[in-house]
């Protein structure tokens, strides 16, 4: 692994949020319920373990019943420069639905272009890119 990978304990909700991810970004996803690792301390159907593996990687799990679930301050899923921008647009505009745009994905007075939006599932995303020459 090359990087840190992010991985989200969610609140009953890893498998809409990460099929959400898949479909925002592409790549493979994979997901492994409670059921299937032997897991009895959650519901059989809850995702024990998931990844999307692409472009833009993220993993993640219904938190178990003592487990806390992801709650995020402060922290920012940096998507800068990691495409096209016509790819970038198309992602904050697909992360908008259902979410919150915090500050529009347009040029700032610094020359490049970025902006913040916080998904449907509440992960924060600062997506831009600088000037094409």
């Amino acid at each position: 692994m090359a990087a840190p990978l992010v991985y989200i304990s969610f609140p009953g909700t890893a498998r809409a949020a990460l099929g959400f991810y898949a479909e925002v970004f592409g790549g493979e996803l994979s997901l492994h319920s409670y059921e299937d690792f032997g897991r009895t301390d959650g519901p059989p159907a809850a995702v024990a373990h998931g990844v999307l593996d692409g472009v833009v990687a993220l993993a993640g799990a219904d938190a178990a019943a003592e487990e806390p679930a992801v709650r995020v301050e402060g922290l920012k899923l940096a998507l800068l420069g990691t495409a096209p921008p016509a790819v970038l647009h198309g992602w904050f505009e697909k992360l908008s639905a259902g979410g919150s745009v915090l500050d529009p994905l347009a040029p700032k007075p610094w020359g490049a272009s970025d902006g913040q939006v916080v998904d449907r599932f509440g992960l924060c995303w600062l997506i831009g890119y600088e000037p094409q020459e």
